[in-house]
């Protein structure tokens, strides 16, 4: 009897002393921790913020500052197989010069300002948009929901680079493609057509909750249809919505990418004071026409994009499984 008595107070003891149950975030961000992976492409993503941040301070030259006498000059480093030019490197330049003797190393590090803004702005517009009507789609459901859900089908037929293609072509010129030296055009052209799948997400996870016993007890009680979405609804969908928004910014990223490229992106600054003095697929379009001269203006910009996107792509796995551990290993 002794024994027993002892045994049970043991384990009431431990009973008293079990520490209580952690919540759903701070669980997974344990889980996403252990995940190298995911963490690796964390310190990416803050690594590239911090050169958009610091970049006016951390860029040896000015972007936009003609060297004469001193165009395509190679790395000091470059391999003479990719030296074309018969010339030899200067050690200030690390990652040589463009066609007018402008430093490629501190024009990438002013491209990761716009490649990083249209990752970022955008998201916040398409986010916002998408949670907002795919919760009063899934919410009120009947005839509203039925016309929210054929807008968003008429919306997700346009194919989406054509359509940043044709907006940006036929706007380019107007006061629009002026304004902030086509940000705001390039903002608007991924905003419209990128929110229909955070809507749909979202209106069928709000489906599958709405019916819920504590949604019952809160319209029971009383409480407004609003309140019931933003307190009750949101927050219990967030972690779907947080792991395709962190897919969503890598293809944001390329496809500013490849606008540049087609020469469709933003217009140059002419001032190194501006926020924005050059992008990413900018200097990919002024790469691929160096490539023999200078390769390495090809190869920078490139490079960095494809970093950032696998650092944003590998924090999206890893979220993916921390917010949903059934989910590991699928996909």
């Amino acid at each position: 009897m002794a024994t027993t008595a002892t045994a049970g107070r043991h384990s009431l003891d431990q009973a008293l002393t079990t520490k209580p149950p952690q919540s759903l975030w701070v669980d997974a961000w344990g889980r996403l921790k252990k995940n190298r992976a995911a963490m690796f492409g964390l310190a990416l993503v803050i690594g590239f913020f911090f050169l958009a941040i610091f970049g006016p301070m951390l860029a040896p030259h000015d972007p936009l500052k003609i060297n004469d006498g001193k165009s395509f000059l190679p790395p000091v480093w470059s391999p003479e197989i990719f030296n074309s030019t018969n010339k030899v490197g200067d050690p200030q330049f690390f990652l040589g010069t463009d066609s007018i003797g402008r430093d490629v190393f501190s024009r990438l590090i002013y491209g990761a300002r716009v490649s990083l803004v249209v990752a970022v702005v955008p998201t916040i517009f398409i986010t916002a948009l998408g949670i907002s009507l795919g919760l009063l789609a899934g919410y009120s459901g009947g005839m509203l929901d039925n016309l929210l859900m054929r807008f968003t089908d008429i919306v997700y037929s346009f194919p989406d680079l054509l359509f940043f293609v044709v907006v940006m072509f036929a706007l380019r010129d107007s006061f629009l493609g002026d304004w902030a030296n086509g940000l705001i055009l390039l903002f608007g052209a991924l905003a419209i057509v990128n929110w229909v799948g955070i809507a749909r997400v979202v209106r069928g996870s709000t489906l599958s909750i709405k019916e819920k016993e504590f949604i019952e007890a809160a319209r029971s009680i009383g409480t407004r249809d609003q309140a019931i979405m933003q307190r009750h609804i949101l927050p219990n969908i967030l972690s779907p919505i947080i792991i395709i928004v962190a897919f969503s910014v890598p293809r944001l990223i390329i496809t500013e990418a490849v606008l540049g490229y087609l020469g469709l992106g933003l217009r140059p600054g002419t001032s190194s004071q501006e926020f924005f003095v050059t992008s990413w697929g900018s200097l990919l379009l002024e790469g691929q026409t160096a490539i023999n001269a200078q390769p390495w203006m090809l190869l920078g910009p490139a490079i960095a994009v494809a970093l950032v996107v696998m650092g944003f792509t590998f924090l999206g796995d890893g979220l993916r499984d921390a917010l949903d551990p059934r989910m590991k290993g699928t996909g």
